[in-house]
């Protein structure tokens, strides 16, 4: 691997399961460079590569990755896999082989940054997974970090869906005074709102008055695996609050409705709304296959979120 240098006017980032781009988009909105983005899927690097052509991508396993010539990078940041926690899952912990908080750790001894920012699902706050928690903290504790876990919903912060993370922040002992947690804004955005142009782009008649009852926050977007069926928005729970803001949530849309679209219908989102409603800007691009991009959308750490931790870690440092 090429060396980076790091020393130029913005802090460098090195981000681990980069994903389809939601942190990435996040913590350069922030001020970070990203000096290096480690992925394991060829087609999520794609998307990085398709959006940001010069952007240093590592399509790599996290369990075999090297990061020694990315030493005295400011962050390193990273959404490790969430099924060892998932609430959705079995939640095995430490035990499930998808658990990637220990290769993070030695990937953070290696490069010894002055933060760390780790993204998961709230899954990992229960009670049963106290002490796996606290032995990460001890183990960052023992590299001269300070650290703090704490749960964010991403409506707080302009994103239409609820989509509770828990975030870890670690900042080296000299700089544990300086950090604070971002405050939610004051007025949240609805999925009305957020989707109403796309909505009604070809013409759909019911356009508006669909807006008007879709005057709420969406339910956390589910992007599933490579095991799961299709691209839908969920578990039967989050379909029927679909439903409720006037979405049908069994599928995802080629296209939004045109003109012949019942007027009181039940439309689906097609993939660009969904990245919409995650907080990714329209002008990035998910060009691989339906299934494939929204996986990407759902799976992603919302952009809004990033960037206001970053903010406060950029603050910090």
């Amino acid at each position: 691997m090429q060396e980076v240098k790091i020393g130029n006017k913005k802090k460098g980032v090195l981000e681990l399961c980069a994903g389809g781009g939601g942190q990435f988009l996040g913590l350069e909105a922030a001020g970070f460079e990203c000096v290096g983005a480690v992925e394991i899927e060829a087609e999520y690097c794609r998307t990085l590569h398709y959006n940001r052509p010069k952007l240093n991508i590592i399509n790599a396993d996290l369990k075999h990755f090297d990061a020694k010539s990315f030493i005295g990078v400011d962050l390193v940041a990273g959404g490790v896999p969430c099924p060892p926690f998932s609430i959705a899952g079995k939640q095995f912990g430490q035990d499930d082989d998808r658990d990637l908080f220990p290769y993070a750790l030695k990937i953070i001894r290696q490069t010894s940054p002055k933060a760390v920012l780790l993204e998961n699902v709230p899954g990992l706050a229960l009670s049963k997974f106290d002490s796996y928690r606290q032995n990460i903290q001890h183990e960052l504790a023992k590299l001269g970090y300070w650290s703090e876990w704490k749960i964010l919903n991403a409506s707080d912060f302009g994103v239409p869906q609820l989509r509770p993370r828990l975030i870890l922040v670690a900042l080296t002992n000299n700089f544990e005074n300086t950090f604070e947690w971002p405050k939610p804004l004051s007025k949240k955005i609805t999925v009305g709102k957020t989707l109403f142009d796309l909505m009604a782009e070809n013409g759909w008649t019911g356009a508006k008055k669909w807006s008007k009852k879709a005057n709420g926050i969406g339910p956390t977007l589910v992007g599933g695996s490579k095991k799961h069926g299709g691209p839908d928005l969920g578990p039967t729970r989050a379909r029927q609050q679909w439903k409720n803001l006037g979405v049908d949530g069994i599928g995802i849309a080629d296209s939004a409705p045109d003109i012949k679209f019942p007027e009181d219908g039940l439309p689906r989102l097609t993939v660009r709304m969904t990245a919409r409603v995650q907080g990714f800007p329209d002008s990035w691009q998910f060009p691989g296959r339906k299934t494939a991009s929204y996986r990407q959308i759902g799976n992603a750490f919302p952009p809004a979120v990033a960037k206001a931790v970053g903010t406060q870690i950029l603050t910090a440092i």
